[in-house]
């Protein structure tokens, strides 16, 4: 039966707004013809300025700018000091003229210029003033700008009475978070060099010296304190260049308190995500302690490899941003599971890249080889199908939202229902699919495309967000016993 006859599109949609900025650091191209390069030079040329034409300059910029922008001035000198090697040291510069040469070196990025698709939704950390039938929830963005550089946006909706939903403020300056001092995992480092395949004194000797959790600090302390009989041997220096560059990968952002979440943006933080942090699976996930944390999985994107990551987070706040090891964590679209089940970390996966699988977590916090559970095998997902999200918890079962790739590249979401206890076994999934690209859903920046990074259930209806052909995003939303009644056992 057509999915419209059961499934709810709403009339809310979000749209990709040019307006919302974030400055970067900017450095004009170098001449390798040239004596100096035109960093220099135009240093040279802005402090040939009098006084005067300084501070009407700045002034100017920031008349223009500064409602834009939070802290405007203190990017201004944050750039500054990023160049002042370039400034002669006997020249002495006032605030005003540091400020400037700031502003020279900074330009406004469009985060979502280009596209704005494949949303999440969790539950808001922020509960107050919701009626007892509605709920408010956070949604992650992937947001596309110049050179197709994706980063982490965030907003929030308000789910119902019933199936009434409405979209909150997404208005205001935006603020990429700051790198904070980060705790390490040491088992995460012994993973990283399993994946690497390193094992020698010089790695034993710095996994063994470091405690469970470390801090850029102590990390340091370890890697100059490598005992000398060590040092000399051939590969001591090479390993400890690998050892720093895996714990450089994972790192903390926070964001000040007075920022709202739909101003926070997570940026590329390091060489690995430099060309994006791609669809991006926020779930609530409990642990085993009790306590609830936000764990969100995406894609690290340096232009030429992808590689996988985790985020975690007590409220949306503070992030702490790890790499994912092992086989099943060397594709795209992994999903954690909300809880551990049997005592066992699950995550779904797609690591053939073309079928969804279920992958546990070993003792040394590798991700081992899936489990296949659906494999393309209907008319409209004999290319690929996927996971939409992290699987959802319901007495029937885990209910697991789908993606499946048909002709002409047409993607559609569909549904499948997992064992509460074993969720290597299939119930049941949906023949039909779920949600098709309508008329107005296929055009787009890329064409024919409805995917979802992770819906969730309120009041007994599930609700999807979904990007339409990384444009727009929609929302839709259906009966969960409806939904459930329409599937048909595994098998037939």
């Amino acid at each position: 039966m057509n999915s419209q006859t059961y499934v709810t599109r709403h009339e809310i949609v979000m749209q990709p707004d040019d307006r919302r900025v974030v400055i970067k650091l900017f450095v004009p191209g170098e001449d390798h013809q040239m004596v100096q390069n035109r960093a220099s030079n135009m240093i040279e040329r802005i402090l040939r300025l009098d006084d005067a034409e300084t501070a009407r300059l700045l002034e100017d910029v920031v008349n223009r700018f500064a409602g834009r922008h939070q802290d405007l001035l203190a990017t201004f000198q944050h750039h500054y000091e990023l160049v002042q090697h370039r400034v002669p040291a006997e020249v002495e510069l006032s605030s005003t003229a540091r400020h400037l040469i700031g502003a020279y070196f900074s330009h406004e990025f469009s985060v979502e210029s280009a596209a704005l698709c494949n949303p999440s939704m969790v539950p808001h950390p922020d509960q107050t003033e919701m009626a007892p039938d509605e709920l408010r929830v956070a949604m992650s963005l992937r947001q596309i700008g110049e050179g197709h550089i994706s980063s982490i946006g965030f907003c929030s909706a308000v789910l119902g009475p019933g199936d009434a939903i409405r979209l909150e403020d997404r208005s205001g300056p935006l603020v990429i978070g700051q790198r904070v001092g980060a705790m390490h995992w040491r088992n995460q480092l012994t993973a990283a060099l399993i994946d690497e395949e390193i094992d020698n004194e010089a790695s034993a000797y710095v996994v063994s010296a470091l405690p469970d959790r470390f801090s850029d600090e102590e990390f340091e302390d370890v890697m100059t304190h490598i005992p000398a009989e060590l040092l000399t041997r051939q590969t001591t220096q090479e390993t400890l260049d690998h050892i720093r560059h895996i714990v450089s990968e994972d790192y903390a952002v926070g964001f000040p308190a007075t920022t709202p979440l739909h101003q926070r943006v997570m940026w590329p933080a390091t060489r690995a995500e430099r060309n994006g942090m791609e669809d991006a699976r926020f779930v609530q996930h409990l642990d085993p302690d009790g306590r609830l944390t936000y764990q969100g999985t995406y894609t690290a994107y340096d232009g030429y490899h992808i590689a996988g990551r985790v985020i975690f987070s007590r409220d949306l706040r503070h992030f702490e941003v790890t790499q994912l090891h092992g086989p099943a964590a060397k594709n795209k679209g992994m999903a954690l599971f909300p809880r551990y089940v049997g005592g066992r970390k699950l995550a779904l996966c797609r690591s053939d890249g073309e079928t969804l699988g279920l992958s546990v977590r070993d003792a040394q916090h590798r991700w081992q080889p899936s489990v296949p559970l659906l494999v393309p095998h209907r008319g409209w997902d004999l290319i690929q199908v996927g996971n939409c999200g992290s699987p959802i918890e319901t007495e029937a079962g885990w209910l697991v939202l789908t993606h499946g790739v048909g002709p002409m590249r047409r993607y559609g979401l569909g549904a499948m229902l997992l064992d509460l206890e074993n969720p290597e076994r299939v119930i049941a999934d949906l023949p039909d699919g779920l949600l098709h690209p309508d008329e107005v859903e296929r055009e787009g920046y890329v064409p024919n495309v409805l995917y979802s990074c992770g819906g969730l259930l309120h009041d007994g209806r599930l609700w999807i967000p979904y990007g339409a052909s990384d444009v727009r995003i929609g929302f839709a939303s259906v009966d969960l016993d409806e939904l459930l009644s329409r599937m048909a056992p595994a098998g037939s």
